[in-house]
């Protein structure tokens, strides 16, 4: 098995490239230990001393390391715990959550809004924050501001807020007159 490896605009991210499909459908941010328990993926990968987060997305793993830790020792064993898993068989994620697609119900008088945001976020933003190692999950809209969750390589990346502000902000008040504002949530 050969992983490539890529860089991410984020410094304290690599996004890993096994080559074969990590997940079926949508994704699954484990931003700590505790939250990767119910992946046998991510608690191989949380077992290497300096990982701080592990994002799954269909044919990626992104792992955001501590400051302190050089990717020069980390690298090496993130590739072991990734082959390993792999070697496995078992799955990703145990049970029947295989990672969420990133959206939140939306029903009232915005539904057709909500609507127009979700599509151009799945077909324009979504692809393009994939390819950097991250998401961007839709969390809602009020008075024309929209509420974004960034995962992945996104979240904590020095250049989230300029991707917010002037990119997907932009984006969506250009097709959409009543967005206002994007926000990001925690």
């Amino acid at each position: 098995m050969f992983i490539q490896t890529e860089t991410t605009p984020n410094p304290a991210t690599l996004k890993f490239l096994p080559g074969e499909t990590v997940l079926g459908a949508g994704t699954a941010d484990f931003p700590n230990a505790e939250a990767g328990q119910k992946s046998p993926l991510a608690r191989r990968i949380f077992a290497i001393e300096g990982v701080t987060a592990v994002f799954l997305g269909r044919d990626f793993v992104t792992v955001t390391k501590a400051e302190d830790q050089p990717w020069d020792h980390l690298k090496p064993s993130i590739l072991g715990a990734i082959m390993e898993h792999f070697q496995s068989g078992a799955d990703a994620i145990e049970g029947e959550d295989n990672g969420s697609a990133g959206h939140a119900e939306h029903s009232g008088p915005d539904a057709e809004i909500v609507g127009q945001i979700k599509e151009l976020l799945d077909t324009r933003v979504r692809p393009a924050v994939a390819q950097d190692g991250g998401d961007i999950t839709f969390h809602g809209f009020d008075r024309g501001i929209v509420y974004l969750h960034m995962q992945g390589a996104c979240a904590g990346c020095p250049s989230s807020t300029l991707t917010l502000k002037m990119g997907i902000e932009n984006l969506l008040r250009h097709y959409i007159p009543e967005v206002v504002e994007v926000r990001p949530v925690a």
